[in-house]
């Protein structure tokens, strides 16, 4: 075996090191999450919660294969986000930025983190109350939830990545919601968090994506983002933008003096994943970041907004296709919601949410089912009643 097949065999999911290091990953980054929801109260300043996600994932990951010989990247695959309403994602502030949150607020929670480049991401909707959840919040969350538990059953090598967007549109319509546009769900593999086989959230003339099968073995991030709106999303203002990822195949040799010692910067500090221009020295960076990006050594991650009064649910969890079925490795519980509509009358809604994660094993004998599989089947019910999944 030659090293680049060795390298190859290495990175896949057969090798048991590497499915604890996404593990880890998913580990580190749900407790983020847990940490992230807990200071998330009225009057909080956005900035301030975000950079304790952030601190969290790094010292946590940096905890982690210390002493090994050959050095491990780790940290932070993608930067704290705090979305607020109606909008979608992105939403990372500078340490200047004085926004809090409100009570009432709906928050969109957006945070990764990698070992050894494995990925592990996890995005989740909360509205900033006390009680269940009622009326159009209630439904936005639910289309967003039962569209991520019919995409969890989805996913499964052999089937099609289109059937997937298919099924996410039928789900959001059932509680008179939109997809969001311009949302893929990508494969991860080892340092690529936005990998070529995806799964497009709307189809349309501008944005089509290759048909392409899942496989065994493969992990995903599964993306979903339902809106009250039209689901077409703009850019309304572009400083708003903090979180970029260096475009590693870009060339150019920057003019500015302040441009290349920030892109320097990033060089060393973040070669491959998303960063927050909030890890940088923020004069310096404003203006040495829009050389960057005009010369496309960066990719910016906008902040996008629907029409004021909209509401936006965003759901996304990692999940692993593994031989005996799909293991999904990042999520956290929802409120209790009360939504208008339920897809209990749609017969092909319920067929999906009642298929299996867990792949049935050849041969007699009726296997005795493990805690794991009994919350699959009680969150694919609790599903059809747009109430929290408990996986």
């Amino acid at each position: 075996m030659s090293d680049e097949e060795r390298e190859e065999k290495e990175l896949d999911l057969t090798t048991p090191e590497v499915v604890t290091k996404y593990k880890s990953a998913a580990e580190i980054v749900n407790k983020a999450l847990q940490l992230v929801l807990s200071e998330c109260k009225p009057k909080a300043k956005i900035a301030d919660i975000c950079e304790k996600g952030d601190a969290f994932i790094r010292e946590q990951s940096g905890n982690m294969y210390k002493n090994v010989k050959k050095k491990i990247e780790r940290g932070i695959a993608f930067p704290t986000c705090i979305s607020v309403n109606n909008t979608v994602c992105h939403f990372s502030p500078l340490a200047s930025d004085e926004t809090v949150l409100e009570e009432g607020d709906m928050l969109k929670i957006d945070i990764g983190c990698h070992i050894d480049g494995f990925i592990a991401v996890v995005a989740h909707t909360h509205a900033l109350q006390e009680g269940p959840v009622v009326g159009r919040k209630a439904d936005v969350i639910a289309a967003a939830n039962v569209a991520a538990e019919v995409a969890l059953r989805l996913v499964r090598p052999g089937r099609k990545n289109k059937e997937v967007t298919e099924a996410i549109q039928k789900v959001a319509a059932a509680y008179d919601c939109k997809i969001v546009e311009g949302v893929l769900s990508h494969q991860l593999k080892q340092f690529v968090i936005d990998g070529n086989k995806v799964v497009l959230s709307v189809p349309g003339p501008e944005t089509r994506v290759e048909d392409s099968e899942f496989e065994e073995n493969e992990v995903y991030a599964v993306d979903i983002v339902t809106s009250t709106g039209d689901g077409k999303p703009k850019l309304l203002d572009e400083k708003q933008t903090t979180i970029y990822k260096r475009a590693v195949d870009k060339n150019y040799h920057l003019k500015m003096k302040s441009s290349r010692f920030i892109f320097s910067e990033i060089s060393q500090k973040f070669p491959i994943m998303p960063f927050t221009a909030r890890a940088l020295e923020e004069k310096r960076a404003r203006l040495g970041l829009v050389e960057c990006v005009n010369h496309d050594l960066l990719q910016p991650y906008p902040v996008l907004y629907e029409k004021p009064g909209d509401l936006v649910a965003h759901i996304k969890f990692t999940v692993l296709l593994m031989p005996n079925g799909s293991d999904r490795i990042t999520s956290h519980t929802l409120q209790e919601l009360h939504p208008t509509k339920t897809v209990e009358d749609d017969l092909e809604i319920k067929a999906w949410l009642a298929l299996g994660t867990k792949t049935k094993k050849k041969g007699g004998g009726k296997k005795k089912k493990g805690k794991k599989a009994d919350k699959m089947e009680e969150s694919a019910e609790a599903a059809t009643n747009g109430l929290p999944s408990q996986v």
